[in-house]
């Protein structure tokens, strides 16, 4: 398992953290490619990538857990992973510190929406009574291995309860043992300004979408200087690679050719997946001389 840098020292070194989110493997490695220091394996990419279903609950711990472990094995940047209401009671949020972060991953964090949960940017939520949701924090303090293994803990409280909740939540999840609070859902610049200046001195977080979420467009640079640590942005990579998709599609039918600055051509993708690491191989194992599988491949593809 690769070592990665603590969550709080890529915090301390990057503020603000940007957290593009990946829902697969692939956009984990482009996410690495691009300079980022980090990033987030967030529900809602993850299950859009997964099963084209919308994040409200539909898959469980099993499933999720085994697609995170494909992503954090494409790239070695530290990540934070959406461990949503932690699956169920505190033997399950045990189970689930436990589980992420064995398979390398840096930081963790987990809601207190009641089940089914959903996107936080969804209406209709409704969340845990706060002692519930400090049971969790306090058993997933205990379950981690690693104590620089970083536990943030998000409320879903303002949408159904108000602002002035969220906030005293969390204080009382920062009590119980997190390292970080994560509110979600601010819905005015003056909100994102109240949440920071209640957690000037502690690790904070806020999510951002570009397009149809609660909370209004800030830079990152706008919402460091109000308090924020750590800004994830959801939605971006995903929505606009369907854009890309759909418009590719579109063309497809329209006979339409190819526009070449709007792809990359095989020999810029091959570099991506690192078919010259699994050449390498190939050729170490089986002999520079030997007409192997991935030769072929590339022969085929070339029309030789």
């Amino acid at each position: 398992m690769v070592r990665r840098l603590s969550w709080k020292s890529m915090i301390d070194h990057n503020a603000p953290l940007v957290l593009p989110s990946a829902g697969d493997a692939l956009t984990a490695r482009l996410i690495e490619r691009a300079g980022f220091p980090a990033y987030q394996i967030g529900g809602f990419a993850m299950v859009a990538a997964m099963h084209a279903v919308p994040d409200i609950d539909l898959e469980q711990f099993g499933e999720k857990h085994a697609r995170a472990r494909e992503i954090v094995e494409a790239s070695d940047l530290p990540v934070l992973i959406d461990g949503d209401d932690g699956y169920g009671d505190v033997k399950n949020v045990t189970r689930t510190v436990r589980s992420y972060e064995a398979i390398g991953a840096s930081a963790l964090f987990i809601e207190d929406q009641k089940p089914p949960k959903r996107c936080g940017h969804m209406a209709g939520k409704e969340v845990v009574a706060p002692e519930f949701m400090e049971q969790k924090i306090r058993a997933a303090v205990a379950a981690r291995a690693d104590p620089d293994f970083f536990l943030l803990a998000r409320t879903d409280a303002r949408q159904p309860h108000g602002l002035r909740d969220a906030i005293d939540r969390g204080k009382r999840y920062l009590d119980a043992g997190a390292d970080g609070v994560y509110v979600e859902g601010p819905t005015s610049v003056e909100e994102l300004i109240q949440v920071g200046e209640a957690f000037r001195n502690v690790p904070l977080a806020t999510s951002i979408l570009e397009r149809g979420g609660k909370t209004p467009w800030q830079s990152p640079a706008e919402l460091h200087e109000m308090g924020y640590d750590m800004i994830l942005y959801p939605t971006t990579l995903l929505f606009r690679a369907v854009h890309a998709l759909q418009q590719a599609l579109h063309d497809l039918r329209q006979g339409k050719p190819l526009v070449p600055e709007a792809s990359v051509d095989l020999a810029g993708f091959e570099d991506i997946v690192r078919m010259s690491e699994w050449a390498g191989i190939e050729n170490r194992f089986m002999g520079q001389s030997h007409d192997g599988m991935i030769k072929k491949i590339k022969q085929k593809l070339s029309g030789e």
